[in-house]
């Protein structure tokens, strides 16, 4: 006689495949999320250190005279 506790239950599979797919749909947008993030990131930090140092080797402005 076979175990019906070992049988393949049709019910569970079709379950987790949905299951398998809406995670795996979430997993991906999350993914491609912490990308763009990552990418703006890089990006703001690149324009700072640019801007920081473009201040620092300009001359500085000379301050205007006061007529008198």
């Amino acid at each position: 006689m076979k175990n019906p506790w070992t049988k393949k239950n049709p019910f569970m599979s079709m379950w987790l495949s949905g299951a398998n797919a809406a995670i795996g749909s979430a997993r991906g947008r999350v993914a491609a999320e912490s990308k763009r993030q990552a990418n703006a990131m890089v990006t703001e930090g690149t324009k700072q250190m640019i801007d920081l140092w473009a201040s620092a080797l300009t001359l500085p402005a000379k301050p205007k005279r006061k007529r008198r």
